[in-house]
């Protein structure tokens, strides 16, 4: 008799270390059970740069996840970032032997394996190979076209890669809390699983997840990945502008950009000033709003098209459905205006994912990978037949896992 699983989502971000926890039940609902959750140190830019600090954060995020839970946790899904991670296209070609016409399963294999062939650098590993489409003899299939008469057969490819030392610490991280790694996924990818259903997917959309130290994208277009990156900028960046500003200290300007701060640049939201109390006697700061929204407006919306300017030439006019934000940075009041700005296209946040549970995280955007990592582990089990994802832990899982148990 089928039984539902527990599945667990590990992100080491640059503002938090998280833990969340959820059951997949046997009738395919997702029900959160809890979420551990400690405050990142020694974490820069989505990357470990204090590994001491950071194992003691998973340690903290793990011991909090199986209290609220009343679980014993022994592995997880792993979400990693960074700038060093980088997606690309590659076609695969293969022509059928002359006295073979018909389209079988090792010809489409055949070409998947030429499509998965890229020149990487030395030191990085694969993290995702991900099928985009077929073609045959000229003409678009969205499924494997096995069976069709055909002469010349090409698989379209997205193919993730990443500095492999990085994504080792990582792993290795985890490994000695201890823990086992099921997966590792690049984290706008589970992000997009809790913004994006598959007819949003299949329309197009633009996934942008910001948080305090960098800004993940990924690209939907016909249903399949088109593009996807990491840029090195997030929130945290928009906190050190105005501390260097207005030379408050970087506590109060991170608490000034939160509840005073506005990108959307409506001159009506920019007037007066903005008063700073100070809790040790000192005389009180004041900002001008408008300075403050300006520097607030001017962080974001270059982050904004350094995205757009990755993207595919002509990508923006396919989008059919718009562009979702996530990420705690999303948050800022007026983000969503100034990302309508750059873009030209709608705006959306993630909706309530189809999980039930702990209501309040997950409808927090700076859960969103997290939670999205339960429901990628969960597309993952229905999809283990066709492994069709050709991860990090396939053909170089040994090449990956050096450390010993």
């Amino acid at each position: 008799m089928a039984k539902s699983k527990i599945h667990v989502g590990l992100e080491i971000g640059t503002s938090k270390t998280c833990m969340v926890v959820g059951e997949v039940k046997v009738d395919g609902s997702v029900k959160i059970l809890g979420v551990g959750e400690t405050k990142s140190v020694g974490v820069r830019k989505g990357e470990i740069s204090d590994y001491a600090q950071v194992r003691t954060c998973v340690r903290e995020a793990l011991l909090e996840a199986e209290d609220v839970c009343d679980v014993d946790i022994n592995s997880v899904f792993l979400s990693v970032t960074g700038s060093h991670i980088k997606g690309v296209n590659n076609r695969g070609t293969y022509r059928l032997p002359d006295d073979e016409q018909e389209i079988l399963p090792e010809h489409v294999e055949e070409a998947k394996e030429i499509a998965r062939d890229i020149a990487i650098p030395t030191d990085d590993v694969y993290l995702h190979n991900v099928v985009r489409q077929y073609w045959l003899d000229g003409e678009e299939h969205s499924t494997t076209p096995v069976g069709l008469l055909g002469r010349t057969l090409e698989a379209d490819f997205h193919i993730i890669h990443g500095i492999r030392t990085r994504i080792q610490n990582s792993i290795k991280c985890v490994r000695e809390i201890p823990l086992d790694v099921d997966d590792v996924v690049f984290a706008p990818i589970a992000s997009a699983q809790i913004a994006l259903n598959r007819q949003r997917k299949d329309a197009g959309a633009l996934v942008i997840d910001i948080g305090g130290g960098t800004t993940d994208y990924v690209l939907y277009l016909d249903g399949a990945i088109a593009a996807s990156g990491c840029i090195p900028v997030g929130g945290d960046h928009v906190t050190n502008d105005i501390h260097l500003v207005t030379h408050m200290p970087l506590s109060k300007a991170e608490k000034v950009k939160k509840t005073e701060g506005d990108a959307s640049g409506d001159p009506a939201r920019s007037v007066g000033v903005v008063t700073i109390p100070d809790e040790k006697g000192f005389p009180e700061l004041e900002v001008k709003r408008q300075l403050l929204n300006d520097i607030i407006r001017g962080r974001l919306e270059e982050t904004l098209n350094l995205v757009k300017e990755r993207l595919p030439e002509g990508a923006l006019q396919k989008i059919g459905t718009g562009v979702f934000l996530t990420g705690g940075t999303s948050l800022m009041r007026g983000f969503g205006e100034l990302a309508n700005e750059v873009f030209n296209l709608p705006i959306y946040r993630p909706e309530q994912p189809e999980v039930s549970g702990v209501h309040a995280y997950f409808r927090d955007p700076q859960y969103s990978t997290a939670v999205g990592l339960i429901r990628y582990a969960q597309l993952m089990d229905e999809d283990r037949p066709k492994k069709s994802t050709g991860g990090l832990f396939g053909a170089l899982k040994n090449m990956v896992w050096p450390f010993g148990a």
